[in-house]
Parts: structure tokens; C-alpha cells; sequence
């Protein structure tokens, strides 16, 4: 399993200290959040892919641990007989790359004058002054791994899965488990919490033993399956390195919502509005996010904001998204084409051995990967397509849009397939019927709005997309004649 950094394990007893200090620090000055705090669960439902789990999915406040059986479910006569979940990563910490914005805003408000006595916008107290004060507790080598909190999240969702699916998570199968990851070690850790979450349901009070030692074994690393994205070279050529791939996120940076949150956050934080950029101001943002997420506090980064900027920013999280993992060019979703066909892959499987009267040999699949991972895929398979593209300059009118990155991939988001035996079918073909869910809730078919299929008629409707979508052809760039007519 991938670990932090080495030397982190040989700390001298004065830095530790230092650090509680600073955190205490920290809390002494921040509220801790509470379930009725009005401005922290105002801005909650527009973190897009920095949203809480539990944000998304509220009915889990009361209980983590127990599950919500969605009323959709199929029962009765028909019994689940495996399970293939796609899993995005826990709660993380900030990139490097947003640690080090989030330090260079932190100079700037460091550097202001001081003294002057001047007073916020309001009358009240000065924010760009208590931010200047607060610890920026950051560091470079968290750079995105998995915090406790997101162990936690993995844990909580192996819970509530096994005592839902309870046939599927038996003891017995246990080491039947398929476990996929991503390299990175934010998934490989939330896959290993996972499983501990799971020995937890078999073995209260028990310590769950190495991961390594545990009879189903650590999670399988497989880049190609959960980043295919990296190794798609049209994507990467036309979309990941092209300049001008996210033009309306860029636009939209310069336009006049963003303008105004620039101008109002720099008279908030009594700052030159040349110093600022739409970059920083949604680094800020995030913090706020990332602040709530990690150490469950409200700090002043959120008084900083109000619902209208949350809006906006959302909106400018959500474009990136659609244009680089939506539905804002073809090949954003196209290169997901083996992992979709992968999971029907295991359903076939399970289908074949069911009618040989064989065990099924891999009752639940489990991969972990990324909301780049989740986006394309649904994106793929018809999800959360609006009428008319997300662009810099439809803000107004997509108000009221289908593809919100924070209700759909949070932290921990989960995609599951559940393919069922039904008993008493009056043909083979209504012997098997599947479900989607997406974050543990029945997730109607896109062509049909059913809250189930016959399995023969799902994969009738993505009949082009398991039989004629490769990634080779699809991620393959167009050759270029290089012949010369010079002699």
C-alpha cells in the first residue's frame, strides 16, 4: 500500500508541538460546525467536486453507519447475486498545486499595511486582517492524500453496503472480493479502509489486521481501467494540453459574475484588485471546503463568501468539468468505453455461471478511482446532459442545470450496479434484472426513466457502446499526411 512521505515518521518532538499549538490555535478562533450553522450549510451545496459526502446524501447525518434502503430497491422474488460499484476516493487534502495559491494569497493578505485601523465593509471586524492571523496548516506533502475523515468515509459506506446487501458481503464470500484501484494514493488507501470497514461488520471490536494479510487481499492496481484518461492520447492531445480546450472557463473568469466577486472580495479583504485573480478567489473558496471536509470547522475563508458567490463559483467548478470530463467534447466520455465494458464484463459472467448452476466467482467488484474516473462514464451513458451546453456566457439560464459536479461525484460517490436473479421469470430473458444506483440511491435508466431493466434490454440499448466503442480506435489521433510536393 502507497504511504506518505518517509520522513515524516521521524519528527522531533518541538515541530509536533509547534503544530498542536498552531492547530489549537486554529479552533480557538473558528466554530466548530454545527448541524444549524446557517453560513456553513448555505455555501455546503456548492463545493462541487470538494462536496462532503453527507452533503449530498443529508439522510446519512443521523447515522453513518446504518443504511437507507431506497424504497426502488428490487426484493422479493428477486435476490441480488453481484454488485459492481465504481468508488471515488474519500475526503482528501488540497493538491500541492492549491496549497501553494492558497499561500500565495495568504502573502498578500500578510503584506497589507497594518495598523490603520480601518474596519470591514460592514463596520465589523477586519476578515482580511483575521485571515492574515489564521494558521495556513497546509503543507506540500499532503498534496491530495486521504485524510482520516476520508478513511472514515470508506469505512462508514463498506458498513451500510454489507448490511444492505448482506448476501452479497457474506463472510463466505469474502475472499471472493475483486478489489481494482488507481495508483494514486488517495484510492489505494480508501480501497484498504474499505476493507477494514468491512472487518469491522464481520469482527466488531476486532483490529482489522494489515491489508496485505487480509484473505481477499489489497486492491489490484489498474491505471488503464480507472485513469484511462491518461492513457487516451486524443484526449490528452486535444483536451488535456490544448490551450484552448476550456475557452469558457477561462471567459468565464474574465466575465462579469466573476468580475464582481473579485471586486467585492477585494473590498472585503482590503486588498488591490490587480493582486487578485479568479484562481486565488476560487482557491479561497475551496479552503473553505476543505477546512469544513477535513477538520469539520468553519473557518473564516466561508465569512468571506455568500450564497450568490457560491453560485458562481460553483458554476465556474462545473464548467471545467463539463469541458474537460463531460459532455463539452466527445472524447471525454468516449474513453471511458472499456471500463463501461468492463463492468458489463462481470455481469455477463455472473450471468453464465448463475445459468450453469456455478458460484458466482466474484459477487461484488469493487474499483476506486477518481470523479474524473465517475464523470465520463455517466457522461457515456446519457447522465446529466442538459439541453444546452454549459458556455462563460449562459450562467443565468443554466441556474437550474442537470450536471452539478457536487450532487453528482462528491467524496466517496459511488456508482454500483446490482444485477439480480428474479425467481418465477415466465422467460429466460426476465430471469435477470439489473439496477444502477448512484450514491446509494436508485438511479432511473437514462433512455427509459425505469427505476429497473431486464438485463437483456439494458445492454440492448448500449448495444453500440459494448460492441462497436474501443479506446483504441477512439483515442487513436487522426494521422497526418506528412508527404512533401517540395523536390
Amino acid at each position: 500500500m502507497l504511504r506518505g512521505p518517509p520522513r515524516l515518521l521521524k519528527v522531533s518532538v518541538a515541530p509536533v508541538a509547534a503544530l498542536a499549538v498552531a492547530l489549537l490555535s486554529s479552533l480557538s478562533r473558528c466554530s466548530l460546525l454545527e448541524p444549524d450553522d446557517p453560513a456553513a450549510s448555505a455555501l455546503s451545496p456548492y463545493f462541487g467536486t470538494k462536496t462532503r459526502y453527507e452533503d449530498a446524501n443529508p439522510g446519512l447525518l443521523p447515522d453513518p453507519e446504518a443504511p437507507r434502503r431506497d424504497p426502488e430497491l428490487l426484493e422479493d422474488a428477486c435476490t441480488p447475486v453481484q454488485l459492481v460499484a465504481l468508488i471515488r476516493h474519500g475526503t482528501r487534502y488540497p493538491t500541492a498545486k492549491q496549497i501553494r495559491k492558497l499561500r500565495q494569497l495568504h502573502g498578500l493578505l500578510q503584506a497589507r499595511p497594518s495598523g490603520d485601523g480601518r474596519a470591514g465593509p460592514a463596520g465589523g471586524r477586519d476578515l482580511g486582517a483575521a485571515l492574515a492571523d489564521w494558521p495556513l496548516w497546509y503543507a506540500d506533502w499532503m498534496d491530495g492524500q486521504l485524510v482520516e475523515k476520508g478513511r472514515q468515509d470508506m469505512r462508514q459506506l463498506a458498513l451500510r453496503l454489507a448490511s444492505l446487501f448482506p448476501a452479497l458481503f457474506s463472510l463466505e464470500n469474502y475472499g471472493r472480493l475483486r478489489l481494482v484501484t488507481s495508483s494514486k494514493h488517495r484510492c489505494v488507501d480508501s480501497g484498504a479502509a474499505f476493507l477494514q470497514g468491512l472487518w469491522e461488520h464481520y469482527h466488531p471490536g476486532l483490529p482489522p489486521p494489515d491489508v496485505a494479510d487480509m484473505e481477499c487481499g489489497p486492491p489490484r492496481i489498474n491505471d488503464k481501467l480507472m485513469r484511462f484518461f491518461d492513457h487516451c492520447e486524443k484526449f490528452l492531445t486535444e483536451v488535456e494540453k490544448n490551450a484552448t480546450a476550456l475557452y469558457h472557463v477561462e471567459a468565464f473568469k474574465t466575465g462579469p459574475e466573476m468580475q464582481n466577486i473579485l471586486k467585492k472580495v477585494a473590498a472585503t479583504l482590503q486588498v488591490p484588485v490587480n493582486n487578485l485573480n479568479a484562481d486565488l478567489i476560487q482557491v479561497a473558496f475551496f479552503t473553505c471546503s476543505f477546512d469544513l471536509a477535513i477538520k469539520g470547522v468553519k473557518s473564516p475563508w466561508c465569512d468571506v463568501f455568500d450564497i450568490d458567490d457560491a453560485k458562481v463559483l460553483e458554476y465556474l467548478n462545473d464548467l471545467k468539468q463539463y469541458w474537460k470530463r463531460g459532455y463539452g467534447y466527445t472524447i471525454n466520455s468516449r474513453s471511458s468505453c472499456t471500463l463501461f465494458q468492463d463492468i458489463f464484463q462481470h455481469l455477463d459472467k455472473a450471468i453464465e455461471q448463475k445459468q450453469r448452476s456455478q458460484p458466482v466467482s466474484s459477487p461484488v467488484v469493487l474499483q476506486f478511482g477518481h470523479a474524473e474516473t465517475l464523470l465520463p462514464l455517466l457522461s457515456l451513458m446519457g447522465y446529466f446532459k442538459d439541453k444546452e451546453p454549459l458556455t462563460a456566457y449562459n450562467y443565468k439560464e443554466q441556474m437550474h442545470r442537470k450536471f452539478r459536479s457536487g450532487h453528482i461525484v462528491p467524496y466517496a460517490s459511488n456508482l454500483m450496479f446490482v444485477l439480480y436473479h428474479c425467481k418465477n421469470a415466465k422467460t429466460p430473458k426476465e430471469e435477470f434484472r439489473v439496477q444502477m444506483l448512484l450514491n446509494e440511491k436508485v438511479l432511473p435508466l437514462a433512455h427509459s426513466q425505469e427505476t429497473a431493466s431486464l438485463y437483456e434490454d439494458l445492454k440492448e440499448h448500449y448495444r453500440d457502446l459494448l460492441q462497436s466503442c474501443r479506446a483504441s480506435d477512439e483515442c487513436e489521433l487522426p494521422k497526418v499526411n506528412n508527404t512533401s510536393d517540395e523536390l
